[in-house]
Order: C-alpha cells, then sequence, then structure tokens
C-alpha cells in the first residue's frame, strides 16, 4: 500500500465530491488530505490517499465516477503535512531569507524546478507545467511541474508568495534628492544623463590614479566615452551622481548582469569627498533600488587593497571572498540582510 496524489476536475454538482470518496474507498483508498481548486473550467478536486489500487485502475474509478483529467502520481509521507501549516511555516522562512524565493517557491509549489528569468523571457507560455510569476519590471520567477499542471488557485497562492518578499509600499523618492552627511554637508542626487557629461568627465580627472584604480582596476587616465554612454544606458543599469556647488563629486552605478537575479555596485568618489559617509549614503540608495527591481543579491569586485571599500560593503552586511585573481575579492549582499551602515 502506497501513498498516492490524485487530482481530478469536476463539474459543479451537488454530490460530485461524495461520488470522487466513493470510488477511491471502493478501491480500499483511504483519504489522509483534500483541498478544492477553483479553476478556469470546473474545480480541482486533490486528494492524497493511502491505497493498494494501481493508479490506472485508480484513475479509471474515478473517471467512471464523472472526474476529467484524472492524474495520479505517487506521492510522499511529508506529504501528509497539513496545507496551511506548512505555507505558514515557509512565508517565516520567506520573510527572513528573501533572496531564497525561487527556492521556497519551488518547495511551496512541491515543483521540479524554480529560476530567474528576465527580459523576453518573461513572456507566458502556452504550457500548463509552466508558471511564469512576475516579481518587478525587468524580474520573474518561472516554476516548472512536469508531473501536474498549476491551477489558478496555486497561481494565485504563489503570488502571494511572491508579494511577502517584495519591500513595503513606500513612497517614491523624487529624482532629486538632498543627502545630508554627518558633517552637516548637503549633496544633491539625480539619476545620471548625458547632461552631465562634462561634469563626469571632469570628476574623473580630478580623482586620483589610484581612486580611478579602485574603480576601473586601471588608472584610466580619460573616461571612454563608450564607458560613458554604458552608464548612462537605463537598459545596462541604472547610475547616480551625487553634486555640490556645481560639481559632480560621486558616480556610484548599478550594473546589470547576465545572471538575471544579480546586479553589481560600482563607486567613483571625488578623494575630497571620500571618509565622509557619501559613498554609504550613495550605497543605500542604489541597494534600495535593486530590490526594487526585484533582484535578489547585489555583488561587487573591487581590488584586495581597496580597504574603504571593503568596510563600506561589510557594514552593509555583505560577505567576502577570494576569487581565482589573489588581488581581486568579491563581496556579495543578499538583499534580505542588509545592515545598517554607519557613515564612512
Amino acid at each position: 500500500m502506497g501513498f498516492l496524489r490524485i487530482r481530478t476536475t469536476v463539474d459543479e454538482r451537488p454530490g460530485r465530491l461524495a461520488s470522487l470518496a466513493a470510488a477511491l474507498a471502493e478501491k480500499g483508498g483511504n483519504i489522509l488530505g483534500l483541498s478544492v481548486h477553483p479553476d478556469a473550467d470546473g474545480t480541482v478536486d486533490e486528494f492524497v490517499a493511502e491505497i493498494p489500487a494501481a493508479p490506472e485502475a485508480v484513475r479509471e474509478a474515478l473517471e467512471a465516477a464523472g472526474g476529467r483529467r484524472v492524474q495520479v502520481v505517487p506521492a510522499g509521507a511529508h506529504e501528509l503535512t497539513d496545507e496551511p501549516t506548512r505555507a505558514l511555516l515557509l512565508a517565516s522562512r520567506l520573510r527572513t531569507t528573501p533572496w531564497r524565493l525561487p527556492e521556497l517557491l519551488k518547495e511551496l509549489l512541491r515543483a521540479d524546478d524554480a529560476r530567474w528569468v528576465y527580459g523576453s523571457d518573461m513572456s507566458d507560455l502556452p504550457d500548463p507545467t509552466l508558471l511564469t510569476l512576475p516579481v518587478a519590471d525587468r524580474r520573474a520567477i518561472r516554476v516548472r511541474r512536469s508531473d501536474l499542471p498549476f491551477t489558478l488557485t496555486e497561481a494565485a497562492r504563489a503570488a502571494s508568495f511572491v508579494r511577502l518578499a517584495q519591500p513595503p509600499a513606500e513612497e517614491i523618492d523624487p529624482a532629486e534628492r538632498s543627502v545630508k552627511l554627518a558633517d552637516g554637508t548637503e549633496t544633491e542626487v539625480r539619476p545620471l544623463t548625458r547632461v552631465y557629461r562634462e561634469a563626469v568627465r571632469d570628476l574623473h580627472d580630478r580623482c586620483s590614479p589610484e581612486s580611478r584604480r579602485f574603480r576601473y582596476f586601471t588608472a584610466m587616465p580619460t573616461l571612454p566615452e563608450r564607458v560613458f554612454d554604458r552608464l548612462c544606458d537605463r537598459e545596462r543599469g541604472h547610475s547616480i551622481v551625487a553634486g555640490r556647488d556645481g560639481q559632480v563629486v560621486a558616480l556610484a552605478s548599478l550594473v546589470f548582469t547576465p545572471d538575471p537575479g544579480i546586479a553589481e555596485l560600482a563607486f567613483l568618489v571625488e578623494d575630497r569627498w571620500q571618509g565622509r559617509g557619501l559613498g554609504a549614503a550613495l550605497a543605500r540608495m542604489l541597494v534600495a533600488e535593486a530590490r526594487d527591481l526585484g533582484f535578489a543579491e547585489v555583488k561587487a569586485t573591487l581590488l584586495s587593497d581597496n580597504v574603504r571599500m571593503r568596510r563600506l560593503l561589510v557594514s552593509l552586511g555583505a560577505t567576502l571572498g577570494y576569487t581565482d585573481d589573489p588581488g581581486v575579492v568579491e563581496a556579495r549582499l543578499a538583499l534580505g540582510v542588509m545592515a545598517t551602515a554607519s557613515p564612512s
């Protein structure tokens, strides 16, 4: 005798559920779990039953009792958990580890696979075994379950689960923001546009070779036009500039990567503005923006002797790890664990 998960679509008629239960009883089945899923063309009744009959015999019995599209798959004893309790436990785990959203969605839906998709890959596919769940404008999670198609009820349940990982609704910041540093100095922060081409070139020229080396891994005496144009391209990332007295004093970038769940941070702060908390303020803005865009993680690749940047990222909650290059460190920050950074 084994456990089976059984799904069948039925018409909304009085007594239909009783007929299905009777058919299972005739096959020696003991119903251990029952859930009802309203769907597009009827109601999907799902049973978890301990039953000695073969799956094919169970399917035939339920079809004779009025079931449509009957599906019978093996189930494990772990699937006998009370469903509301299981969903609440998963929701609790999600609130503490939101960057594990795909993994927990897979567990919630008992799916085979769940992964990030983006761009044109986000479009819905005419396949009932695939479920695409938007997380933000550029990000979605696609869940696959080969044995049982997803019902509308499951899709709604999964969408609600995704919303738990979203940041609380807040008033959108205006395009221009004022940042007050610990010493009382204020700077204006705006999105990078081509209007700032000359100002960013001047910032680049005023920075020391060491600051440029920390940003580009080379002293780069001039800023190539193609690099500036790439930073302005909103399809490749989001960059912001901080200004004071008509000058741009810092440039910070959130760069989209080939991995649709991860974005990368990069900074160039004028030497005389370093160590005053401006970098931390810009980092917080971009990390918050990454979260709103649906990213699960941000990373930064930096030279190992860039002590100030390492300290800033660790203060945000990032973990550091070495790469194949002994002179290069990679910092990774899961967006659910950002700490309260002190000015640096």
